[in-house]
């Protein structure tokens, strides 16, 4: 599954790895070479940081999950403990 970026945002790590390039490397990279090194940097390293993503939230919703039984136990047959209280 290819990762898409909205224009919007393409434009911006664009400029930031312009920025990144001008500050860090002293070295000025152009539209085209920033736009072709997001793109290798979306196809070849972008999966590892989505699976790791998805890796995450897969354990926080376990979780989340193994907290139901705590969180929405109902005791069975609590009908008579309870009337033995009233009465």
């Amino acid at each position: 599954m290819p990762i898409e970026l909205d224009r919007d945002i393409r434009e911006q790590a664009v400029q930031s790895l312009q920025r990144y390039f001008t500050e860090h490397m002293e070295e000025r990279i152009g539209n085209i070479q920033a736009g072709a090194l997001l793109g290798f940097f979306l196809e070849e390293i972008g999966p590892v940081v989505y699976n790791l993503a998805v890796q995450d939230v897969q354990e926080r919703l376990h979780a989340r999950v193994s907290e139901l039984d705590y969180e929405c136990h109902e005791t069975p047959f609590a009908y008579w403990a309870k009337a033995g209280k009233r009465g």
